[in-house]
């Protein structure tokens, strides 16, 4: 099942995330988010407008996916960024285009015009999932990011909604 993120949600996503910022350079975040700054970003993006959604099954949170806008400011409105984890067991198996499609329906419904995905060079698994979702490669920012004492690469991709 597809909901809305509730704030009881925040322990169960914070621990989708973290094996994710520890061990990967699939974020280029270090330092995990506590299930308050979760709880925090969700009333962030619900007061915007936005949204944070779970797949949940028997109980168990398999995946999420959240919205926001792109960059500060009001010429960025109607231009949305992602996110979206799903733990290792739910990968594969449609749930993360189910998600998206989630995100992408409420994203247009609130005004949205692009929904964006900022990747790591190194996440090709994740780059093939956008395009086969339409998602189109508009940049590359080469070395922008640091992590595991290396430079990564960010590639910037779009969909119009």
């Amino acid at each position: 099942m597809i909901r809305k993120a509730r704030p009881d949600d925040a322990a169960a996503i914070a621990a989708l995330l973290e094996p994710v910022v520890l061990d990967t350079t699939i974020t280029f975040l270090s330092t995990p988010k506590t299930p308050a700054d979760i709880q925090a970003e969700m009333a962030s993006k619900e007061a915007a407008g936005h949204a944070m959604f779970v797949a949940e099954d028997n109980g168990a949170v398999l995946g999420m996916v959240g919205y926001g806008q792109f960059r500060g400011g009001n010429g960025y409105a109607h231009a949305y960024e992602h996110t979206i984890v799903l733990a290792p067991e739910a990968r594969g198996k449609g749930l993360g285009s189910t998600l998206m499609q989630t995100v992408e329906d409420h994203a247009r419904s609130s005004g949205g015009h692009t929904l964006w995905a900022g990747l790591s060079g190194e996440n090709l698994r994740a780059k093939a999932f956008h395009a086969r979702l339409g998602f189109e490669t508009m940049a590359v920012l080469p070395e922008v990011g640091r992590k595991f004492d290396r430079w990564l690469d960010l590639v910037l991709m779009r969909k119009l909604l």
